[in-house]
């Protein structure tokens, strides 16, 4: 399986942006998607994660209500939608694919190119 995020791009402070994980060949059995992202001179950051099974998502703290994960399975796509975006959301932003069900950026064993994100004030 390979995994190409894409819809990066400069966006205003206060738009929003979503980004799209596209995932070439199928993964049976359970796994999770997940979003991270690193800034300039950061280390990379897990932001929310969709289950194979039952769609279930999961976000840090910072990102309720700004963030939307989802699935369109016809199309093997995972997607970030993202919100009130900020200057310090500037980054690249990763999708990954892991066995288990974790946050850690160390639990993800396929990882897409990243997609640069740039918000301006």
């Amino acid at each position: 399986v390979q995994l190409q995020a894409s819809g990066g791009g400069l966006v205003q402070a206060g738009g929003s942006l979503r980004l799209s994980c596209a995932a070439s060949g199928r993964t049976f059995g359970f796994y999770v998607t997940g979003w991270f992202r690193q800034g300039p001179g950061k280390e990379r950051e897990f932001l929310g994660r969709i289950a194979s099974r039952g769609g279930i998502t999961d976000y840090v703290e910072s990102w309720k209500g700004r963030a939307t994960i989802s699935s369109d399975n016809a199309k093997n796509t995972i997607y970030l939608q993202m919100n009130d975006l900020k200057p310090e959301d500037t980054a690249v932003y990763y999708c990954a694919r892991s066995t288990w069900n974790t946050r850690k950026v160390e639990g993800y064993t396929i990882w897409g190119q990243g997609t640069l994100v740039t918000v301006s004030s």
